[in-house]
Formats: structure tokens, sequence, C-alpha cells
């Protein structure tokens, strides 16, 4: 196997993929073909600012751990810790930045597991890395191909902070040859 099939540091690609979200995109790079089990990307790193986990936290998860160095220094943290939302939409944007937005990717029916092993907190530093644990056409959508995954959230000291598991929909090359040629 090649080193990119063992593990890859992606660089960020554009927010925006295509002009037309609607409109199959026939230039990514990965495709479901291209996904296989034990395939491993890593991607960032991310550094986890200050004002991010107050404006996070100010906006959608409200407890004082994560709004002031106080409050965090009395809790169990020990400082001022980023929310898991904040730290799940953080792993999101690695994702889509180095991996979903250069991808056929379909989106997902939802998550098999969101577990947080550590807290993260400001000035750490996180990375994410995707594992392929297995893959299969969809039965129902031939262009459509499920792969299972585990997203793990890693801060600068090597340790697994957060661990996501899901299936998500990625378009099929094939599939999309044969649209394209159809003139769909």
């Amino acid at each position: 196997m090649s080193a990119e099939q063992h593990s890859s540091h992606a660089t960020p690609q554009p927010s925006s993929p295509s002009a037309n979200p609607d409109t199959a995109r026939t230039d990514v790079r990965w495709h479901w073909e291209d996904l296989h089990e034990g395939l491993c990307l890593t991607f960032g790193p991310k550094i986890v600012a200050r004002d991010e986990v107050i404006r996070f936290a100010t906006d959608f998860d409200p407890q004082p751990f994560h709004l002031s160095e106080e409050a965090g220094k009395a809790s169990l943290f020990g400082g001022l810790a980023a929310s898991g939302w904040h730290t799940a939409g953080m792993v999101m944007r690695l994702m889509c930045d180095g991996f979903l937005l250069n991808a056929s990717s379909l989106g997902s029916p939802g998550l098999d597991s969101l577990k947080w092993l550590k807290p993260v907190m400001v000035g750490d530093e996180i990375r994410a890395r995707m594992t392929i644990l297995g893959t299969r056409p969809m039965k129902s959508k031939a262009h459509v191909g499920l792969v299972q995954s585990r997203w793990e959230a890693i801060n600068q000291r090597d340790e697994v902070v957060m661990v996501i598991e899901s299936w998500a929909m990625f378009g099929r090359r094939e599939a999309a040859k044969e649209s394209h040629a159809a003139g769909l």
C-alpha cells in the first residue's frame, strides 16, 4: 500500500466546491470507489482560540466553564474548556476543508456514536483523523455508496479527545460517468 493509503496530511480546499450545488460534480478527487477499508487520512491542525470558545459557548452552550477562565479553573476542567459541541464543529470544519469539499459527499444518515474522551482547552491544537471501517454499495440507489468511518479529534499530545463513528453517502464514479454520458 502507498503512504497515502495509510496516512496523509491534507491541505484545506476552497470552501465553495462548485457554483451550483445541485449540479453533479465531476471534478472531485474522492469518490466512493476511492474509499477503502483501512484508509486513514489526517487533517489540520486547528488551534483552539479563546474568543471562539467563548463565542460558541455564548451562542450554544452557555455553561460557566465554557464562558470564563475563572469558572473553568473552579470546574473539573481546571481551565477554560471548549464545549464538546464546539469540538465536534471544529472537527467538522477540518473534515470539510481537508476532505468532504473535495469529495462526492452526499451527506450522512446520522451518527452511530459520539464520545468526548478528554476536554479540549483554549490553546490546544487539534487534528482530525478519519479511518474507513467499511464500505458497501447502497442497494436502493445505484449511484450511491455507503462508507462507515471513525473520526477522531487528536490534540497536540497525540491524545484522542473525541471519537465519532458514522455512515456517510458518497457518489460513485462509475454511476457519475454513466449519467454524464447519458446527458443527465
